[in-house]
């Protein structure tokens, strides 16, 4: 080969080496500005809720993220109190509602919320059900019958429904008439369980929870004025690593749209 086809060739090869490695650079290139843009497209929201909210905050959920097409909610649902105690062992959480002000202003003590972001959201009704096809309870006072041998409450300790239904019998002084016929929910699911399975004979929810069941049926509204304020407050977290997303689902929870939805589920906005 003379020198002339030896400089042709060492030239091609260079030209076809060079042109790979830019295939290779933009290759690079397109794949990093994809990743940078699912970076920023996945931002997820760590709501932790009471059990009670379940549909009307996963009805919310879809609207929520198309408003905000970059972000997507993830929901921890149980009791308020299980929630509270999660949080303050670390559990990453944005935004938590709880269904009374009790677990919120025991994070508020520990400096955990962002207090300015605090407000009350809902507000719920305590009722008296039993199984659709059985009548043993009418009332509250019907407890107290010997016919009734298991009663579903929530577990006070955590529960905030088992809360105000202590409350309730409290007033009417018939709580310790009762009290060694209640079947302990931890949830105030697990409650309705009870009673739509028959373990319990009657049992005491939301009617939130009441109205997503046809096997219990509602046989007293009980009375506001024997417990303390049915409240849903909600804060975003002081360790939330999303804070502006999370207040804009704050905001966006106390639009006309999702008030919509909350009261079609039987909830009171605020």
């Amino acid at each position: 080969m003379n020198r002339k086809k030896i400089i042709t060739f060492i030239a091609l090869v260079v030209v076809t080496l060079g042109a790979i490695a830019g295939i290779k650079f933009l290759s690079s290139g397109s794949n990093q500005g994809n990743v940078a843009q699912n970076n920023q497209g996945n931002i997820q929201l760590t709501v932790s809720a009471a059990a009670s909210l379940k549909e009307a905050l996963t009805e919310i959920a879809p609207l929520y993220s198309q408003a905000k097409s970059n972000t997507a909610v993830r929901h921890n649902f149980g009791s308020s109190g299980d929630l509270q105690q999660q949080i303050i062992n670390g559990a990453p959480v944005d935004v938590f509602i709880s269904a009374a002000a009790k677990q919120m202003d025991q994070l508020e003590k520990n400096n955990l919320i962002l207090t300015e972001t605090r407000r009350n959201l809902l507000s719920n009704r305590l009722v008296l059900i039993v199984p659709a096809d059985k009548n043993d309870a009418k009332n509250l006072q019907d407890l107290t019958n010997g016919k009734i041998e298991r009663i579903a409450i929530g577990d006070a300790r955590s529960v905030p429904a088992g809360q105000y239904a202590e409350q309730a019998l409290k007033k009417l002084d018939i709580l310790a008439k009762v009290q060694s016929k209640f079947v302990l929910g931890n949830t105030v699911r697990q409650v309705l369980q009870f009673v739509e399975s028959g373990n319990a004979q009657a049992g005491i929810v939301y009617a939130t929870d009441a109205k997503t069941s046809p096997k219990v049926k509602v046989v007293e509204i009980i009375d506001a004025n024997l417990h303390a304020p049915i409240v849903y407050p909600i804060a975003v977290l002081q360790k939330s690593s999303n804070q502006p997303n999370a207040k804009s689902y704050l905001e966006f929870l106390s639009s006309s749209t999702a008030k919509d939805i909350f009261q079609k589920h039987g909830f009171s906005p605020l």
